[in-house]
């Protein structure tokens, strides 16, 4: 699908109507446009927006956008980051503005998304052997000249499938692959051998719907990953595009591709790529990370690269989900009304944040408060003496793990520092 659809599609969301459908926008929006809402610029705090209701930082998430950027070119990095991420067509938009290659996808379904909303380059991170996909997959390539679709392949047999359900659909193009070597023993996809990527690519050559492009996967698997762990692990990727590449495997291409990269390890991504020696063709060193777009407050916090490299710059947490405290049984113990469905909870439980009394007073830490546990609708408070804590407080709490943050969630106010409502993401989970 060409850019100028995706841009249509784009405005099309801003003329969908409030409704049931959205969690946490205000009642008497219910039949607007969400254009004509946003130009209401109504407040999170006082515009009637109902709890719990989730909030993207509008300053938060700019400075991610550009600070990914500005990583990628400094280190001579393409980017490709991880859309399913956040689902959000607005939000790809928005990183391929500021600089980004295309976009990654894991499943067909998000590459259908993706499309519709015209991205025009997609690295998809996964082997592809649905034949009825393949068959769309197909017809997309046939379609639209422009448009570039990578995948994974990490074993004959699923080279083989895609042979041929391309070959039953009558592909005109060729679709482009990357052999996936395996993190290490016990790690999730991928060739787990040097030999086993061989056979790969063999089955690849022999295959006339197929074109080998490079080579990639996904250290974040790496077993007991430590920067040294990791770094190995890349050399190996590194040089099986090498061995690849002289044994004159790639024939027929403009570029080598060249990936790896989630939202952990992309600093030892960075530094080895640096290393690549010079190819018969020139190398798309292609970075995917994700999660970095809203970052978080907990898991991604810990782990991000930029703690180990901070002259390069930090990531900010973008996301905060508003509560409201509906019971208060004990003085130990109080209840609001966000849970499972609104919340990740993977990897960590919310971390209670701020309290915004329900008098209308100053916003303050929420000292004294933890969430110590959630059901389906009810988060459960733990409260020290310290806590200031009332029935109809709102409690802004901070969330770990965007991926199960963005999913819970269709409509997303994008919220200024002073709670002015700027903009709606949408979602397609």
């Amino acid at each position: 699908m060409a850019r100028d659809s995706g841009t249509e599609a784009l405005a099309e969301l801003a003329q969908e109507r409030v409704d049931h459908r959205f969690k946490g926008l205000p009642p008497d929006a219910a039949g607007l446009t969400v254009a004509e809402l946003t130009v209401q610029r109504r407040n999170l705090f006082t515009g009637g927006f109902a709890t719990p209701v989730l909030a993207l930082s509008a300053e938060r998430l700019e400075h991610n956008l550009a600070l990914m950027e500005t990583y990628a070119a400094r280190h001579g990095l393409a980017f490709a980051p991880h859309g399913k991420t956040s689902m959000a067509p607005q939000l790809f938009h928005r990183q391929i503005e500021h600089g980004a290659w295309g976009i990654t996808l894991a499943v067909p379904h998000q590459v259908w998304v993706a499309r519709a909303f015209g991205i025009g380059r997609i690295f998809l991170a996964n082997e592809l052997v649905d034949a009825a996909a393949l068959r769309r997959l197909a017809a997309e390539l046939d379609a639209d000249p422009d448009f570039r679709f990578v995948c994974y392949v990490d074993s004959v047999r699923g080279v083989e499938l895609m042979d041929a359900a391309l070959t039953e659909a009558g592909a005109g193009r060729p679709v482009d692959v990357v052999v996936e070597l395996g993190a290490g023993a016990g790690a999730r996809t991928g060739a787990r051998t040097e030999e086993d990527c061989a056979a790969v690519a063999d089955a690849v050559a022999a295959a006339r719907t197929l074109r080998l492009a490079g080579v990639a996967g996904y250290e974040g698997e790496v077993p007991d990953a430590d920067p040294e762990r990791v770094r190995a692990w890349l050399r190996r990727l590194v040089a099986l595009a090498v061995d690849f590449d002289r044994a004159g495997r790639f024939t027929g291409l403009a570029e080598v591709v060249l990936s790896a990269g989630g939202s952990a390890w992309f600093d030892a991504v960075a530094d080895v790529f640096a290393e690549v020696p010079d190819l018969s063709l020139p190398v798309l060193k292609l970075l995917r990370s994700g999660a970095y777009v809203s970052h978080d407050d907990g898991h991604y916090r810990e782990v991000t690269p930029f703690n180990r490299v901070p002259a390069e710059g930090a990531l900010e947490p973008a996301f905060r989900l508003w509560t409201q405290v509906v019971s208060r049984p004990t003085a130990e113990q109080a209840f609001a009304n966000a849970g499972k469905r609104d919340a990740a909870y993977d990897l960590d439980l919310p971390f209670a944040q701020v309290v915004r009394p329900s008098d209308g007073g100053p916003e303050r830490p929420a000292t004294g408060v933890a969430v110590s546990g959630l059901s389906d609708q009810h988060a459960w408070l733990r409260t020290a003496p310290e806590a200031e804590l009332e029935v109809g407080d709102w409690v802004g709490l901070g969330l770990s793990h965007p991926c199960t943050s963005f999913d819970k969630w269709q409509l997303i106010p994008v919220a200024e520092a002073d709670g002015t409502v700027v903009d709606y993401i949408r979602t397609f989970f």
